[in-house]
């Protein structure tokens, strides 16, 4: 029977028959987001599908918490406690006061509701959710039997799943996946695009991603036009009725994509919040200071996936015998050049990817499994019912297995222990050393989640806050260059707590500054002239 589903989607075994049994293990939610209620047909591809989704949940339950987790946690935590939107620093000693465009606010509301009522486990499965939601906006775009887009959906998860995180960027991951949706269905049933400022007024309240939706409405314009022109082209004869055609889905792109800017406007911050992706990417010490900002090094094994992602998908429409549209071509070349300029957009790469490689790999296979005689029934549809169910069962229960990993509280303990200076900050929670502290940029947002407002963040991770001075300043006193000892003038530095080898740290020993902690991962000094 299993043989039948993978030559082709007619070959669906037994169709009729219901659910026995409830959800109570982990992992079995994902037959409900399958579709696959009480009641409701037991057939092959129903299991294929609850099996793809059962697989993304369980590969993005990780311990997601990172380094920026904790600022977004506690920018949560101050707006609950004040009861307002924050749109000031109030954690930093070098910006505190100042303007912050935070278009993140409701998604760090959504991080500390969770984390206060499940904790990390909580962000952990949040994490987890948001992942497997964008995929199941791009399956209704795949094409072929439930097999092979079970199979296009698990490598294209695979080689986005690196940078899935207990962040707002998985909110629009989520968001992306459904634009994605909106945006084709659109081309066919133009109604269904009035959907799409609304994700872009809700976007902009969630994360910075907003810059994506903007970009992915555009694109399908630029689709729109460019196959319009190429149309306009081909009909000499009729060239005229051809733009008239063509006239009416450019101009009703062109709107969407007008009210979708405006729709940005509804946010706290307005339309200043328009300008903030730009600002972003022009921050000089961007790519030197954060991993995920950098181009993919190939030499890492976490980024072959998606190499092979893209390799999958040069060769794949080398040899589709299905034409691809022009505006698929650009959307998909402009997502690898942002891929390839930034390892963060790897993962929204690996969802455009997806509708793309499951339309044209069947393009490509369908030809050749419709020349292979059709199996013969092995079961009757009863056995094959039970079978389809034990098989589900049995793979829920090793999925509820797995989560078990992550979502224990001794391995997150000590993921944590490993990623952040928690003895050096129990230590400054203990005794209290009083002054200025400098911190690495790494740790500012557990720095600040955990000892706000009793020390404030030098910097941490919201680097658009703190570009230009303070940001030079940092990399100049981190690097020990020859500026360091005026930085620390310039800041009235008493204290530093930073990373064992970091160039300050050798630094800070020669001359002479008092070691007040120190572990194999972090050392507090305090300044001897204080």
């Amino acid at each position: 029977m299993l043989l039948e589903g993978a030559v082709s989607s007619r070959l669906n075994m037994a169709d009729e028959g219901g659910v026995a049994g409830g959800l109570a293990d982990r992992g079995m939610w994902v037959l409900r987001l399958a579709g696959w209620t009480n009641g409701s047909k037991m057939s092959f591809d129903r299991l294929v599908k609850a099996v793809t989704f059962l697989a993304v949940f369980t590969m993005a339950v990780r311990i997601a918490v990172d380094t920026d987790t904790w600022w977004h946690l506690a920018a949560g935590r101050w707006m609950v406690e004040q009861g307002r939107v924050l749109q000031t620093d109030p954690f930093s000693f070098t910006r505190i006061g100042a303007q912050w465009i935070n278009p993140s606010w409701l998604s760090q509301l959504l991080l500390y509701v969770t984390y206060r009522a499940a904790g990390v486990p909580g962000l952990n499965l949040l994490t987890a959710l948001m992942a497997t939601l964008a995929f199941t906006c791009v399956w209704p775009l795949l094409d072929g039997p439930g097999l092979l887009r079970g199979f296009v959906l698990v490598a294209c998860a695979t080689a986005s799943a690196v940078y899935w995180s207990a962040r707002p960027q998985i909110v629009s991951f989520a968001l992306a996946g459904a634009l994605l949706l909106v945006l084709e269905k659109g081309r066919l049933h133009p109604r269904v695009l009035v959907g799409v400022p609304v994700l872009l007024a809700l976007w902009a309240n969630l994360h910075g991603g907003f810059a994506i939706g903007l970009i992915l409405i555009a694109l399908s314009l630029a689709g729109e036009g460019l196959e319009a022109a190429l149309a306009v082209w081909a009909e000499a004869g009729r060239r005229r009725g051809v733009w008239f055609e063509k006239r009416r889905g450019l101009l009703r792109m062109a709107l969407v994509l007008a009210v979708s800017v405006a729709a940005v406007g509804l946010s706290p911050s307005g339309f200043e919040l328009l300008r903030y992706p730009l600002d972003t990417v022009s921050i000089g010490p961007l790519r030197a200071l954060i991993d995920e900002w950098q181009s993919p090094d190939f030499h890492r094994i976490e980024v072959w996936p998606f190499l092979g992602l893209v390799l999958a998908v040069v060769a794949l429409l080398a040899y589709s015998p299905r034409r691809p549209r022009a505006g698929e071509l650009l959307q998909l070349s402009a997502l690898m050049v942002l891929a390839f300029m930034a390892r963060r957009n790897i993962a929204l790469f690996a969802l455009g990817a997806a509708p793309v490689l499951g339309v044209h790999l069947w393009a490509v296979l369908a030809p050749v499994l419709a020349k292979w005689p059709a199996t013969r029934r092995q079961v009757s549809p009863v056995a094959g019912r039970a079978l389809n169910l034990a098989i589900l069962v049995i793979l829920a229960l090793a999925a509820g297995l797995k989560l078990t990993l992550p979502l224990s509280a001794q391995r997150i303990e000590t993921a944590i222990n490993q990623q952040q200076p928690v003895g050096a900050i129990a230590y400054l929670q203990a005794s209290h050393p009083e002054g200025a502290l400098f911190n690495s940029y790494a740790w500012g947002g557990y720095l600040l989640w955990r000892l706000w407002p009793d020390y404030l963040t030098f910097v941490d991770g919201r680097t658009d806050l703190f570009a230009g001075s303070v940001l030079d300043d940092y990399v100049a006193a981190w690097n020990a260059t020859e500026a360091w000892p005026s930085v620390m003038a310039k800041y009235g530095i008493d204290l530093a707590l930073l990373e064992q080898g970091a160039p300050l740290t050798n630094a800070l020993r020669a001359a002479g500054w008092a070691t007040l902690y120190e572990d194999p991962q972090a050392v507090v000094f305090a300044n001897p002239e204080e």
